[in-house]
């Protein structure tokens, strides 16, 4: 069976992932890997499209197109590839952000570039670094949430809530995933977002989360670790940030007032 330009199959049916795989680097030549989501997904990445293109990067000189499942994408700046699977690959960085690019809604690209650097598959710093030396081609969304992740957020939710703050002139400037601890210096916890002049602390409560009755638990007596040193909770949830951002932002006046009528707790950041 014929499956791209010069590469057969000697099996009828669906090709596997994997087959996919072998099939683009030998249509692609011995100097390609594979980037994008396909490596993102051999890296472990979860939030991903469902997508079974295999994007491939080849040298520049290489006259290569793309065809079926194959992107081919000629480059100048050709990284050394890290096997993964025995599988040549773009370093994460790279993949990441040539997943991303080709993502058109922002939530998508928030939930991937979170997802890589809250797993510490990379830095902040190397994607940014790559952001700018890559191609200029579908940055633009991008962009946005690499600031997003710049200033401290780790996911959609976050993001959610970072845009309501935004949109809340007078309002104080948060700090996202804060780590706090006590005068003394010993760790009290770290908190999705921080008023840090009145210790408010913004706590966005995931169902995906709670399901797991160990995270529930450590939730509980991570809040009431918070409570007792004297910060003042706003929980909310990732379907009022999304549905009801009027109602979060009452909920945040009301907590600042409340906040600034008590003295300010012994508590500081990390």
């Amino acid at each position: 069976m014929r499956v791209i330009s010069g590469v057969i199959a000697l099996t009828r049916g669906v090709l596997t992932r994997r087959q996919r795989l072998a099939a683009a680097l030998l249509y692609a030549g011995a100097q390609a890997m594979v980037t994008g989501v396909a490596a993102c997904r051999l890296y472990g990445l979860r939030r991903l499209p469902d997508d079974d293109t295999v994007h491939v990067l080849v040298p520049h000189a290489t006259r290569r197109r793309s065809q079926r499942f194959v992107l081919a994408e000629r480059t100048l700046r050709l990284p050394r590839p890290h096997p993964r699977d025995d599988v040549p690959v773009a370093p994460v960085h790279r993949a990441v952000l040539d997943a991303a690019r080709r993502m058109g809604r922002i939530d998508d690209v928030r939930a991937l570039l979170a997802e890589a650097v809250q797993r510490r598959l990379t830095t902040v710093v190397a994607l940014r670094r790559e952001l700018e030396e890559g191609s200029g081609r579908g940055t633009a969304l991008v962009r946005r949430v690499l600031v997003e992740i710049e200033d401290g957020v780790r996911s959609v939710a976050e993001a959610w809530c970072r845009m309501i703050v935004a949109e809340m002139p007078g309002f104080p400037p948060v700090i996202w995933n804060a780590g706090l601890e006590h005068a003394d210096g010993t760790f009290l916890a770290c908190v999705d977002g921080f008023v840090d002049g009145v210790a408010l602390a913004i706590e966005i409560q995931s169902f995906e989360h709670h399901a797991d009755p160990e995270a529930f638990d450590e939730t509980m007596r991570r809040q009431a670790r918070l409570i007792a040193a004297g910060v003042l909770l706003v929980p909310v949830r990732p379907r009022q940030l999304r549905d009801e951002p009027e109602t979060v932002k009452r909920l945040l006046w009301e907590a600042l007032a409340q906040a600034r009528a008590r003295s300010r707790p012994a508590i500081r950041r990390r």
